[in-house]
């Protein structure tokens, strides 16, 4: 996938996690809204084909009052093997967006696991405070599926 933009590692993270469910249930987790909302977002739209749009939004709490709202668009959809969405989040603080864009690979490990790759690439993680954030918090997103998921 070309997006017009080189990525050298630094402005990347990867992370993998063996989760104890199969392919389809796993991809369907990432794509199904009622799924969605189980593990990754409050209340999630999302159109399950490539060229689809979605929006992932949290509501705030005690801790971070603040609403997150993310969206973009499904730039790549094969049904339990791959899917890559540009993720668009609205900072109201700095008045800009980060954009970044996600690619999730699945590949099943037997009949009952999936592994499941991430690849989040974008400008925003030429920080080390950035990259270390979004590690945490797709750690914490991965754990969370996979405690929904088993």
């Amino acid at each position: 996938m070309s997006n017009g933009m080189d990525f050298d590692s630094e402005s990347q993270i990867t992370l993998t996690r063996t989760i104890d469910a199969n392919v389809s249930d796993v991809f369907s987790a990432w794509t199904d809204p009622a799924l969605i909302e189980q593990w990754q977002a409050d209340e999630a739209e999302l159109d399950p084909f490539e060229g689809g749009e979605y929006k992932f939004t949290t509501f705030g709490d005690d801790e971070d009052p603040e609403e997150h709202v993310v969206s973009g668009e499904i730039l790549k959809f094969v049904e339990d093997e791959k899917l890559v969405m540009s993720w668009v989040h609205k900072d109201e603080e700095e008045d800009d967006d980060l954009i970044f864009v996600l690619e999730v690979e699945f590949k099943p490990v037997g009949e009952d696991q999936t592994r499941v790759t991430l690849t989040e690439r974008g400008l925003a993680h030429t920080d080390p405070e950035s990259r270390i954030f979004s590690m945490e918090a797709w750690s914490a997103a991965l754990e969370h599926l996979a405690e929904v998921m088993e």
